[in-house]
């Protein structure tokens, strides 16, 4: 299951990171890492953004970036 596939509400943990280069290190530098737990809040109403608490701060990331982070 990919980040953007979890339901809202619910918390989900990072399996992996698929992407390469400049996106992958974009979202690793942003906090999502494996193993990072990840809660998502809400989805903006056309579906882009999701935003979403790492560590606790909230963040949103695009849903191209959301499903690229296989979750748990």
């Amino acid at each position: 299951m990919t980040l953007k596939e979890v339901k809202i509400g619910s918390e989900a943990t990072v399996k992996r990171i698929n992407g390469e280069g400049a996106v992958k290190r974009r979202i690793m530098d942003m906090g999502i890492t494996k193993g990072t737990k990840v809660y998502v809040r809400k989805v903006a109403p056309l579906g882009d953004p999701i935003e979403v608490t790492v560590r606790g701060y909230e963040l949103s990331i695009r849903k191209s970036d959301a499903e690229m982070i296989e979750t748990v």
